[in-house]
C-alpha cells in the first residue's frame, strides 16, 4: 500500500535477496563493527598497547570523543586487501543516548556527529544513521539538546513512539517521517507522514491511521 514507506524500513522474507549478508560483508572488510559492551570489558580489563576508541571513559573529563571519531576515520579508509574501496558508506550509531548516560555531554556528542558528517556524508557522500532516546515527559535537559541539535542536522527524521491511547494488540505503535530538502522552497521544503504499525515475527507492517486489517 506505501511503497516508498515499505522500501525505507520493511523487509520482507520474499525480498531477502535484495538484502545484504552482514557475515559476508564483514569478511570482505565492508563491515567494521564495534560493540561498545564487549570493547569497554576488554578496555578496563585488559592491557591496551594502541589508543582505544572508549579510552574517553578513563579520563576525568569524558567530553572528548577525538579517539571514538578517529575509529570510525580509520574504518573508512581503503585496504590494500584487492576489495572495492568504500562507495557511499553507511555509518550506524545505536545509540548516542549512551553516550550520555557514560557522563558524556551534549555538546561533546553532537561535535562528534558534525565530525562524522564530515568524513561519511560530505567527504564521501554517504550517511549517518544514529538512534536517540526521546525521554518523553521526563525532563532532561542534556538528552533534550542532543535530540534538538540532530533533529536541525538531519534531512530524515523517524519517530517511533506506542500509541497515546495506550496498549492495542492490532497495533503496537506510530511511526512519524519527516523528509528535509534543503535545496528546495520553503513550502516545499518539508514533508510529514504519519502511519500506525504492527511487529509481526519477521518483519513490521504499516498502515495509515485507522486503517489497520483489523479495523477493516
Amino acid at each position: 500500500m506505501f511503497p516508498e514507506l515499505n522500501n525505507l524500513l520493511n523487509t520482507t522474507p520474499d525480498r531477502a535477496e535484495q538484502g545484504v549478508s552482514l557475515t559476508a560483508a564483514r569478511e570482505r572488510g565492508q563491515l567494521v563493527f564495534l560493540e561498545g559492551l564487549k570493547s569497554s570489558v576488554d578496555f578496563f580489563f585488559r592491557a591496551q598497547e594502541e589508543p582505544h576508541p572508549l579510552q574517553f571513559l578513563r579520563k576525568a573529563s569524558t567530553e572528548d570523543l577525538q579517539p571514538l571519531y578517529e575509529f570510525v576515520q580509520e574504518a573508512l579508509k581503503p585496504v590494500d586487501s584487492g576489495h572495492a574501496v568504500w562507495r557511499c558508506p553507511v555509518l550506524l550509531v545505536d545509540d548516542l543516548s549512551v553516550l550520555l548516560s557514560l557522563g558524556v555531554g551534549p555538546v561533546a556528542v553532537l561535535d562528534f556527529v558534525q565530525y562524522c558528517r564530515a568524513t561519511v556524508c560530505w567527504q564521501l557522500k554517504g550517511n549517518i544513521v544514529a538512534l536517540v532516546h526521546d525521554s518523553g515527559d521526563a525532563e532532561d535537559e542534556e538528552n533534550d539538546i542532543l535530540l534538538n541539535g540532530l533533529s536541525h542536522q538531519s534531512h530524515l527524521i523517524l519517530r517511533a513512539e506506542g500509541l497515546a491511547t495506550g496498549f492495542c494488540r492490532d497495533v503496537h505503535g506510530q511511526l512519524t517521517i519527516l523528509w528535509r530538502r534543503p535545496a528546495q522552497s520553503t513550502a516545499q521544503r518539508e514533508r510529514c507522514l504519519t502511519y500506525q504499525y504492527k511487529i509481526q515475527d519477521k518483519s513490521v507492517s504499516f498502515f495509515a491511521r485507522g486503517m489497520s486489517p483489523a479495523v477493516l
